[in-house]
């Protein structure tokens, strides 16, 4: 499991994807873990949108996994793919299907965790 965890810090690490978060907290759990090119939700979702559909063709979105971070993802996602944006989702099913993270923030400790 270990091994899995180091090979999706690997993979953050080298993607050049567009990356969504919450808030600055998130971004710089991801900064620290050597993650570029985060972005964090703070202006209007819609200018968010057209922004990132400006810029590039895939994007990674890791808002967290309480109600309200399901709700930014789904609104994030359907958006981004109506404006032609593919969504990468490996990084975020990963957390779900293989952590306890909650949370974003929280990323650096539940990935150390076994």
């Amino acid at each position: 499991m270990i091994n899995d965890k180091e090979e999706w810090i690997e993979k953050l690490q080298n993607t050049d994807k567009l990356i969504i978060v919450e808030g600055k907290k998130d971004k710089a759990a991801l900064i620290s873990l050597g993650g570029k090119n985060i972005v964090t939700i703070n202006k209007p979702l819609y200018n968010l949108v057209e922004d990132a559909a400006a810029i590039t063709k895939e994007v990674v979105i890791l808002t967290d996994f309480d109600k309200e971070g399901k709700k930014l993802y789904s609104f994030l996602k359907s958006n981004l793919q109506k404006n032609g944006v593919k969504i990468d989702k490996y990084f975020r099913e990963f957390l779900m299907n293989n952590t306890k993270i909650t949370c974003i923030e929280g990323i650096e400790k539940g990935l150390l965790e076994n």
